[in-house]
C-alpha cells in the first residue's frame, strides 16, 4: 500500500505506484488539467513522475511560485523549438529560467532582426495553441553525443561531453523538437499562455570572452494575458522613470568615457546630493555618532591585514609611488579602526559610533555599470559601531528604528527586513555566533514587523540584517544593512580595557543606511519621476515676472525666500508667462510663483503648484508658512 501525503496533512492510498498526474486526476478532474509539476519531498518533478513509495507530494498549478519558474523554464524551449523550425541552421546551445522570464543563446549565420523576434514569437503562439505533448526521456552520453553530432548541434556536443555520464542523462522531446536538460517542463505546450520576446543580446558560449560570440534572445512569461501585461505596463514606467533619462533632462548630472563609472554632478544634481548629506549629518549629530573622515590612499600592507586583498583585490585599484604600493580605498572598515585605535579605550567609551561620509572606489566590470546605480566611484554613509558583545542587541533595536524613519521621510513606506546567518565557510567560535544571531534576532522580533530568515548568506565574519525599501513600481532595492564583524578589529588590533582591566576585542557594526549615496539618489529620481518633494527639490519655487515692470519686486522677493534658507531662483526673461510656466512645470519645480501689476500693488504673489493647481493669491509670509510645512512634512505627505 502506497500512502501519500497531502500539503494540508489528508493522506491518500494507492495499491500501487502512481504518477503525480494520476495523483491530481484522484483530487479532482480540475487539479488534473491546472496541473504542471509536482513536489515529491521536496523536490521539483514533473507530472508524469511515478511514485513509488510513501511521500509527501505537493501539486504544483501555475498559481504557485515553482509553476511559474516551470513555465518559464518551458518557455524558453518553447522559443528554441520555434527558433529551429524557422530557421534550421540555428543551434541551440544554453537556455535558462531569470528573473521575470529565460533567455537562450543561439549560433546562427546572421544577426536575429525585430522582425525575426516577431516571427519567432507568432510560431510559439502556434505551437502553445498546438498543445504538443512533452515527453521526458534518458539517454547515455554516449548516444547523446551521436544523436547531437548527427544533427550538427556543435554546441550540445560539448555540453554534453562535459557532464559525468552517471545514471544516464535527461532530455525533452516535443513534437520533432528534443532538448538537454533537467527539467522539470510542463506537460504540454498549451500550458504556456502568455509570454513576449523582449531583445537580443551578443553572449559568449558559456561566458566565456575567448569563445564564440552567440546571440541571446530574451523573453518574458507569466501565467496569464492580465500578469504579463501588468509588467509590460511596469516596464514601460521603469523606461519613463529611467533615472538616466530624467537626470539629463534636469541637468542633475552627467557620465563620459573620460572617467568610466564616475559621476559629474550638475549644480542641481548636487543640491539634491548636499541636501540628501545635510539630513544623514543631523541624524548623526542626533543618535551619538562622531563624524570622521579617513584618507582616500592607504598602503596595501592595511588591506593585507584586513583580509581584504585577499577576498577583493580584483575589485580593489590601487597606485604606486616612491617604491610603495596603494590602494583606493574600496570600502571605510580598516580605516575606521585605526581612529579606533588611537588612544586606549575603556568600557566606559563604548559604544563608540563612527560615522563617515566615505568616499570609495571598486573596480566594477564595464557591462555592469548602471548609471548611479552601479559606479566605480561612490559616497557611502557608513558608519561602525564598536561595542561589547552584550551590547549588539540595544545598538541593532535603535538601529532598525532609525532605518524606518529615514525610509519614511524619503518617501518609503513598505520596507523588507532580512536576517542572513552563519555560512559554512566562516570565523569566529560557535557560542559567539550564536550570541550574535539571537541578539539580532530578539533586535527583529522587538520590532513587531514580519522578517525573512536566510540561512547561510550571512558574511564570513559575521550574521547582517539587510533592509530592502519598495519603490513606486513595487521593486524591491535593498539598501541598508547592519552587519555584526567578530574578524576585523581582531585583525587590526583594536583593544579595549575591560571592568577586570583585562583586555578584549571589541565586535563592530558595520551599517549603513543609504549603502551609496549615488544609487539613493538614483533610487529617488525614479521613484519620483524627478518631481520631488519640496525638501528635496534642489530648486523649491520660481518666481516670474510678467513684464519688465515687475523685476525689481520679483528680485525682492528671492531675496527674502533666500534669506530664510529656501532654494529660490527668479525667472525675468522676456517671454510670455504662459511659456515660462510650462517649461518650469516640465523641470518639476514644485512652487510657481507669478507677480504682475495687481500682485507689486498688494505686495502679494500668484501662487500655484506644478500639477496647475492654482493655490491662490498669498502674502509672501503666507507662502513661506506653506514652503515651510512642505518642508517639515519631509516626503510624508
Amino acid at each position: 500500500m502506497l500512502t501519500i501525503t497531502l500539503p494540508d496533512g489528508s493522506k491518500r492510498e494507492f495499491d500501487q505506484q502512481v504518477t503525480v498526474h494520476g495523483l491530481a486526476e484522484s483530487i479532482g478532474p480540475g487539479l488534473a488539467k491546472a496541473a504542471i509539476a509536482g513536489k515529491v519531498n521536496g523536490q521539483l518533478v514533473d507530472t508524469s513522475f511515478e511514485i513509488q513509495q510513501d511521500a509527501e507530494v505537493a501539486i504544483v498549478t501555475s498559481r504557485d511560485p515553482d509553476g511559474l519558474e516551470v513555465i518559464r523554464h518551458s518557455c524558453a524551449h518553447l522559443m528554441a523549438n520555434a527558433v529551429q523550425n524557422l530557421f534550421p541552421s540555428a543551434q541551440v546551445t544554453i537556455g535558462p529560467v531569470i528573473e521575470n522570464g529565460f533567455y537562450y543563446d543561439f549560433a546562427f549565420e546572421r544577426a536575429f532582426t525585430p522582425e525575426d523576434l516577431e516571427a519567432i514569437e507568432k510560431e510559439m503562439l502556434r505551437l502553445s495553441k498546438e498543445d504538443v505533448s512533452v515527453q521526458r526521456s534518458m539517454m547515455s552520453r554516449d548516444d547523446a553525443v551521436a544523436m547531437f553530432k548527427k544533427m550538427g548541434e556543435e554546441y550540445k556536443v560539448q555540453l554534453i561531453e562535459s557532464i559525468p555520464d552517471a545514471e544516464g542523462l535527461s532530455f525533452y522531446v516535443q513534437g520533432d523538437f528534443i532538448d538537454l536538460c533537467r527539467g522539470p517542463h510542463v506537460p504540454s505546450t498549451g500550458h504556456i499562455k502568455a509570454f513576449k520576446l523582449m531583445s537580443v543580446a551578443g553572449a559568449y558560449w558559456r561566458g566565456d570572452s575567448n569563445n564564440e560570440m552567440l546571440q541571446r534572445i530574451y523573453g518574458t512569461a507569466w501565467t496569464d494575458k492580465k500578469e504579463l501585461n501588468t509588467y509590460l505596463h511596469l516596464l514601460e514606467e521603469a523606461e519613463r522613470r529611467d533615472h538616466r533619462k530624467i537626470g539629463k533632462k534636469l541637468d542633475l548630472f552627467h557620465f563620459q568615457e573620460e572617467a568610466p563609472g564616475m559621476v559629474f554632478w550638475h549644480p542641481q544634481g548636487w543640491k539634491i546630493y548636499q541636501v540628501v548629506k545635510r539630513y544623514m549629518q543631523n541624524l548623526f549629530e542626533q543618535n551619538g555618532y562622531q563624524e570622521i573622515n579617513t584618507p582616500q590612499l592607504v598602503d596595501y600592507s592595511l588591506w593585507d591585514k584586513s583580509g581584504h586583498s585577499a577576498k577583493f583585490s580584483e575589485q580593489m585599484f590601487s597606485v604606486e609611488s616612491e617604491n610603495r604600493m596603494y590602494a583606493i580605498k574600496p570600502m571605510n572598515c580598516p580605516c575606521h579602526i585605526q581612529v579606533f585605535n588611537q588612544g586606549l579605550k575603556s568600557y566606559r567609551d563604548l559604544p563608540l559610533r563612527l560615522a563617515e561620509f566615505g568616499s570609495c572606489h571598486r573596480y566594477e566590470p564595464s557591462g555592469s555599470m548602471h548609471g548611479l546605480m552601479r559606479v566605480r566611484s561612490f559616497t557611502q554613509d557608513d558608519a561602525h559601531i564598536f561595542c561589547t558583545e552584550d551590547q549588539i542587541q540595544d545598538e541593532v533595536s535603535v538601529f532598525i528604528d532609525l532605518v524606518y524613519q529615514v525610509y519614511q521621510d524619503f518617501g518609503f513606506d513598505e520596507i523588507i527586513l532580512r536576517l542572513s546567518t552563519r555560512p559554512e565557510q566562516r570565523v569566529g567560535s560557535d557560542e559567539v555566533w550564536d550570541q550574535s544571531e539571537a541578539a539580532l534576532k530578539e533586535a527583529l522580533d522587538k520590532t513587531g514587523r514580519e522578517w525573512q530568515l536566510l540561512p547561510g548568506e550571512g558574511a564570513f565574519y559575521g550574521p547582517k540584517i539587510e533592509f530592502a525599501l519598495k519603490d513606486c513600481m513595487g521593486r524591491e532595492q535593498q539598501c541598508g544593512t547592519i552587519q555584526v564583524d567578530f574578524s576585523m578589529p581582531g585583525r587590526l588590533g583594536a583593544q579595549y580595557v575591560a571592568e577586570d582591566n583585562s583586555r578584549h576585542t571589541p565586535v563592530m557594526l558595520h551599517r549603513a543606511i543609504f549603502g551609496s549615496f549615488e544609487r539613493f539618489i538614483g533610487i529617488l529620481i525614479e521613484h519620483y519621476e524627478g518631481a520631488f518633494p519640496a525638501w528635496l527639490s534642489p530648486i523649491q519655487a520660481i518666481v516670474m515676472n510678467i513684464t519688465d515692470k515687475q523685476a525689481e519686486y520679483c528680485d525682492q522677493i528671492v531675496d527674502s525666500l533666500k534669506n530664510k534658507g529656501f532654494r529660490v531662483e527668479s525667472d525675468l526673461r522676456n517671454e510670455k508667462v504662459g511659456f515660462k510656466i510650462r517649461e518650469h512645470t516640465v523641470q518639476r519645480i514644485p512652487y510657481l510663483l507669478v507677480a504682475g501689476d495687481k500682485e507689486v500693488a498688494a505686495n502679494t504673489v500668484s501662487v500655484r503648484d506644478r500639477t496647475g493647481k492654482d493655490l491662490g493669491v498669498m502674502e509672501i509670509v503666507q507662502f513661506e508658512a506653506l514652503l515651510q510645512q512642505d518642508i517639515d512634512n519631509y516626503s510624508r505627505g
